[in-house]
């Protein structure tokens, strides 16, 4: 049986240094005594039911708004390495830790964006960020998002080393990431990458013209950097595989104008081709033995995975039978090694045995809790694993199965502890049609669960989901008294392809009433008022904010929209170059006749808003920029209606700074308490 336990992390290091123009920092051996994990309960506590407990002071919005005290952690090949994206006494750092008692190094971040970490080898970690930058006249938008990929020495006092830094043509940005592979015993990254031309007249200028992508290997330890691949072709869009052994497996070529697509295998040439109106479809990986690739697709009328063998023949449906919510590949070669199932089974199939009982072991030993592998060893021996739920507000465990033992080794929110967390729960209920589905709801700490005021808060993108885990916004809203309610409404990805494909064509129609329905759901099971309720969202979010006081009336008391679409046709109507055809399919496919997406867009009904609004945008948003919300401003004002207009310097779609994360919940929560009190 595996055996859980906390213990304190009790580390010691070298010192710190850093690149660019973030700053050196002084050793922080004497900071890590803030890591204490004696915050929770005993784990035979943290696993028994939450039981009702005397009503405490809230914690200060700020927990809840800025960045977890550790974002990510990662284990080294042999597992006896771990490094983590944390937060220390207000200084944010990528540490690598050995056998959890030494630091091995440690590196000022600040406020740089990182969006994922992971070793290559024993000695080194790849750390890929982004950065907002201004474009050029001939880019179709003024700001962009640019990717950095950097390799860190935790044996070595460097200052990293960037990809494609050293290469005159290059810019030094990714465009793609395709995997990493050990070749003559190096670790290998594969990335694409923008190719530019000498100026005319210069030996030793580049400048961008064109357009032109390559595809490059770079050996992560000398930074050698050599092209194995290129788009032949204006207006194709190319996919590559790489094989375990570094080379080029399979190129998918995608033309964005008509459709059609070809797979071509390094060995055989074309193995397989079809037409796909909406471009869309794309490599996921090689299959469970390497013997064929994996393609997934969307239609007009289904997603799916299928099969092409390597070496040419019939291309098969795979797994088409099961909702799968995560597949797992091998991270050296590539290959498919399991899945989890979605839906109330979250049932885990991997394909070596050996690794099956290992997976499942560990779900057993934390079941009542959101369980996710987060990252492991190729053996499975050893395996970071994150918990969240009720009465969890995030826990990083290192399983070691030669011992079977888990420790904590790391709390995402340091003073959010067991007390604090709202009780999670998935709530379920029928749309107005008929429509089975759920929603996450978050209650008060310590508060009967009846007649209590609610923010209904609709997630994202809107082809996601939430789960039932801590969700610090959720939570924030549950601390000052508000139930929250998270629907996953039709076109969410938490069911079955027929929910997710019944909400095309449904933006501001009947996604934007199941989440209505749902209110009125709870408030029929008396948990909450529905007279007491206020909408609340961010990009997609946002827009069903918007949507919710002026698509709909007489049903919230205040909106809330970050970063939120307030005209459908300004964010997906102007598409330049060839890709037209394919990309205004695949949108009229998802979004409905492009003719009807004024009937749909809010800034078109500003006037008829219904309750106060509160528009929160990011300067940098290069996803929904942000004259979305200066334009909703300024007919809102027109119209003569109560709103507010907050922007968040230098913030972007994701909301990625701590700083100004925490603004906009601090406005968020203060709006909602002003326009709909929770006493």
């Amino acid at each position: 049986m595996l055996e859980v336990e906390r213990e304190l992390l009790s580390i010691c290091g070298r010192g710190h240094f850093s690149w660019g123009n973030l700053k050196m920092r002084s050793t922080i051996c004497a900071a890590l005594a803030a890591i204490s994990l004696s915050y929770l309960t005993p784990v035979t506590d943290v696993f028994a039911k939450s039981e009702t407990a005397p009503a405490i002071e809230p914690l200060p919005l700020s927990e809840y708004g800025k960045l977890p005290d550790v974002e990510r952690a990662v284990i080294s090949p042999s597992g006896n390495r771990i490094a983590l994206l944390t937060t220390i006494r207000g200084e944010r750092v990528l540490m690598a830790i050995e056998e959890q008692k030494t630091i091995l190094t440690s590196i000022a971040v600040d406020d740089l964006k990182v969006r994922s970490i992971e070793w290559v080898s024993e000695d080194r970690i790849l750390m890929t960020s982004s950065q907002t930058e201004k474009l050029g006249i001939n880019w179709t938008s003024n700001k962009g998002e640019f990717f950095v990929a950097r390799v860190i020495s935790v044996s070595e006092d460097d200052d990293g080393k960037v990809v494609f830094a050293n290469v005159p043509k290059l810019i030094n940005t990714v465009i793609g990431e395709y995997g990493v592979r050990v070749v003559d015993g190096a670790p290998h990254g594969f990335y694409a990458a923008f190719e530019m031309v000498r100026k005319t007249g210069s030996r030793t200028q580049y400048e961008l013209r064109g357009g032109s992508i390559g595809l490059y290997r770079v050996n992560l330890e000398t930074m050698a950097t050599s092209k194995v691949g290129r788009v032949t072709r204006a207006g194709v869009y190319r996919d590559w595989l790489i094989d375990s052994d570094g080379s080029v497996s399979a190129i998918l070529d995608v033309e964005v104008n008509t459709g059609n697509w070809q797979l071509l295998s390094n060995a055989n040439g074309e193995i397989a081709s079809g037409n796909n109106p909406a471009g869309a479809i794309e490599i996921v990986g090689f299959n469970a033995d390497g013997s064929g690739i994996i393609l997934s697709e969307r239609t007009s009328d289904d997603v799916f995975w299928s099969e092409v063998p390597l070496e040419g023949g019939s291309r098969e449906p795979i797994l088409d039978d099961l909702d799968i919510d995560r597949a797992y590949f091998d991270p050296r070669s590539g290959r498919l090694i399991g899945y989890l199932e979605g839906g109330e089974s979250e049932r885990v199939s991997f394909d070596n045995p050996v690794h099956q009982e290992i997976v499942q072991e560990i779900r057993n030993a934390f079941s009542g809790f959101r369980v996710r592998m987060v990252d492991w060893t190729s053996d499975l021996g050893n395996v970071i694993v994150r918990t969240s739920g009720n009465r969890d507000s995030g826990t990083f465990y290192a399983v070691n199965l030669e011992k079977m033992s888990a420790k904590a080794i790391a709390y995402e929110r340091m003073k959010i502890g067991p007390q604090e967390v709202g009780p999670i729960s998935t709530f379920r209920y029928k749309a107005g049609d008929g429509l089975e589905m759920e929603g996450i709801l978050t209650l008060p700490p310590h508060k009967e669960a009846k007649d209590l005021p609610v923010v209904v808060l609709p997630h994202g993108g809107p082809h996601s989901h939430d789960v039932a885990e801590f969700d610090w916004w959720a939570q924030a809203f549950a601390s000052r008294g508000y139930a929250v309610l998270q629907p996953n409404f039709r076109g969410s990805t938490n069911d079955t392809v027929e929910f997710f494909m019944a909400g095309f064509g449904e933006w501001g129609k009947k996604m934007q009433t199941d989440k209505s329905d749902g209110l009125a759901a709870l408030a029929e099971a008396g948990i909450v008022n529905k007279d007491r309720a206020c909408i609340v969202g961010a990009s997609y979010g946002g827009y069903a904010a918007l949507a919710g006081v002026t698509l709909q009336q007489g049903i919230y008391r205040c909106a809330v929209s970050v970063n939120g679409v307030s005209d459908i046709g300004e964010k997906y109507g102007i598409i330049r170059g060839s890709s037209a055809r394919t990309l205004q399919t695949a949108r009229e496919e998802r979004l409905g006749p492009r003719e009807q997406w004024k009937e749909v867009s809010p800034l078109r009904f500003a006037s008829q808003a219904d309750a106060p609004i509160m528009l929160i945008h990011g300067a940098n948003d290069t996803v929904v920029e942000y004259k979305h919300s200066s334009m909703m401003a300024d007919k809102l004002k027109d119209a003569g209606k109560t709103f507010e207009l907050v922007k968040l310097k230098g913030e972007d779609h994701w909301l990625s700074l701590s700083e100004t994360r925490q603004q906009m919940l601090e406005k968020a929560v203060a709006f909602v308490q002003k326009h709909n009190p929770a006493d």
